[in-house]
């Protein structure tokens, strides 16, 4: 089984930058999509950015050219580059995989635990 661990949360000051990665716990074979999402506190959860396994990407209207994704070729591992960060980009930030990642498995849809951005003077 696949498992995601985020890393790269925390403090940071309006205006500065955070980068986030997934690390998947095993090498994938193949998927559909990576994503990132967000929570932020007494709010829905919702979609930051994605990026499909042909390379093209998603992003919410709020990154407003903001954030990148993208993911290394090997596929252990795939990040989301935040600048000029603003106090509403504050929540949980979880990524999520979906498809088939190992051969002959099963389509899946798996997610991290999150980890904490906290945007903040």
């Amino acid at each position: 089984q696949v498992q995601l661990v985020e890393s790269g949360g925390g403090l940071v000051q309006p205006g500065g930058s955070l980068r986030l990665t997934c690390t998947l716990s095993r090498t994938i074979a193949s998927f559909n999509t990576m994503a990132w999402y967000r929570q932020a506190p007494g709010k829905e959860r919702e979609l930051v950015a994605d990026i499909t396994n042909g390379g093209a990407t998603t992003y919410a209207e709020f990154v407003q050219g903001r954030f990148a994704i993208s993911r290394d070729k090997s596929m252990n591992t795939f990040d989301l580059q935040m600048n000029n960060l603003k106090p509403e980009d504050t929540g949980v930030y979880r990524c999520r995989i979906t498809g088939t990642l190992i051969p002959f498995d099963q389509y899946r849809e798996i997610w991290g635990q999150g980890t904490v951005v906290t945007v903040s003077s």
